[in-house]
């Protein structure tokens, strides 16, 4: 390699070092830094902390990428997520049993419920800009993918924030490439692959014996005092009138989700928790989606699994366009509940973490603020010097940031395709088998 090749890979390595430094902190002082991070899986995308991503190998140029992402910033989907807290806030209120700020917080739950109206579960404003940018990058980063004759498949489940996900993508890519010759849907027939619910590891995800560890774990977060004297004047009757977990959890779930709303700009509920609230909030909600889809050992390791199908027609479909002469593109759209599994089966970044210490996630970098904001995405971009050309690199960007494999290579991000198809279809079979 050129000395000039040889700085820019140790000056981009330098950077990757630095950008995971920055992002490997504490989660609680990840929270205090950006209250909006406790807010888990419903946080809205803060697009890419890398900005400068490593050179290439020597020779090899992009030509395919294959992605799957989750849908945008959007409504919470249940009219009761902002009926139920509101009517328990109401009849307080009626009682006389509100404090000011309580009254001022019924007051801003009658505007969410407002802006939600007749749109639940719908992408927002926010939640298309996120799919348009993400577009964008992918455009800019890899110029070389989106020339002439190239051929973009585009997939969704059949859940509409899906499908507008999906077109807001490929409205802006058609914008940057008018050329681009485009096919999309959004069918049963890909839901085998695209949001596999596999029946069997979904009995086992909470079983009797993992429910009872959790709920010994969240036990000594459960403290909500504070909160209720927020909101009420009179504890005598929030202990016989209010169930002051239920309040908590449906209050936080809203604090959370405004972010992903255009009333951020004019409305907030975090003013109600505290840093240590927040905190608690967060950690009760974190290790619940690892012990549903990430490797828990609790229920048995094995949740990561319900996402086999995906993960081999990322596979297979990848063999068969590194075959074609002109570059390609392959875009999916889903579910949190889809991409979350995939990165644990995967083991990106080490987040197929294997423990039953349910405390010890976010020391071991395991968050899903960091894994499944809205719009997350994983991409796969494949790199070769022709098209004769057997050698085939790829990396991962997870959440468009360069992202590390448990694969052999001494130049991590990218990785030979040889070693990926091997380790994961044996990794794959081994499961089948079993």
């Amino acid at each position: 390699m050129h000395v000039n090749g040889l700085m820019k890979w140790v000056a981009a390595y330098v950077l990757l070092l630095l950008t995971c430094t920055v992002h490997a902190q504490h989660p609680k002082d990840d929270i205090k830094q950006n209250i909006r991070r406790s807010a888990n899986n419903l946080m809205a995308y803060p697009g890419p902390h890398q900005h400068r991503l490593t050179p290439a190998p020597q020779g090899k140029h992009p030509f395919y990428i294959s992605h799957y992402g989750r849908y945008g910033s959007h409504h919470l989907s249940q009219k009761e997520d902002f009926d139920v807290p509101y009517h328990v806030l109401d009849i307080a209120d009626k009682a006389g049993k509100l404090t000011d700020k309580g009254r001022a917080v019924k007051q801003r739950l009658e505007k969410i419920r407002d802006d939600a109206y007749e749109e639940l579960g719908e992408l927002t404003p926010t939640g298309a800009r996120q799919q348009q940018l993400i577009a964008q990058r992918m455009v800019e980063r890899f110029p070389e993918v989106f020339g002439d004759q190239v051929v973009v498949d585009a997939r969704s489940t059949t859940v509409t924030r899906c499908i507008l996900s999906m077109e807001q993508f490929l409205l802006q890519l058609t914008r940057m490439r008018p050329h681009l010759h485009v096919y999309h849907n959004a069918t049963h027939r890909d839901m085998a692959f695209l949001n596999q619910q596999d029946r069997q590891l979904m009995r086992i995800r909470m079983d009797s014996m993992t429910q009872k560890q959790y709920n010994q774990f969240v036990k000594r977060y459960n403290k909500f005092d504070r909160l209720m004297r927020t909101l009420f004047n009179d504890m005598t009757y929030v202990k016989q009138h209010v169930d002051a977990k239920k309040l908590n959890d449906d209050l936080f779930v809203l604090a959370s989700n405004m972010q992903n709303t255009e009333l951020r700009q004019s409305i907030t509920l975090y003013d109600i928790f505290s840093d240590q609230d927040l905190y608690r909030n967060w950690i009760k909600e974190n290790a619940w989606w690892y012990i549903n889809y990430g490797g828990c050992t609790l229920n048995g390791g094995t949740q990561p699994y319900s996402q086999r199908n995906l993960l081999r027609k990322i596979i297979n479909d990848a063999d068969s366009c590194l075959k074609l002469k002109n570059p390609s593109v392959q875009l999916r759209f889903g579910h949190d509940i889809v991409i979350l599994p995939l990165a644990c089966l995967m083991d990106i970044n080490h987040w197929g973490l294997a423990t039953n210490r349910l405390g010890s996630l976010g020391e071991n970098g395991w968050s899903c603020y960091n894994i499944v904001p809205m719009a997350a995405n994983i991409q796969l971009i494949f790199y070769r010097s022709n098209p004769d050309d057997q050698d085939v690199w790829f990396k991962v960007l997870f959440n468009e940031d360069e992202a590390t494999l448990p694969l052999p290579g001494d130049h991590a991000p990218y990785y030979r395709w040889s070693d990926f198809r091997s380790y994961y279809l044996k990794k794959l079979d081994g499961y089948e088998k079993h």
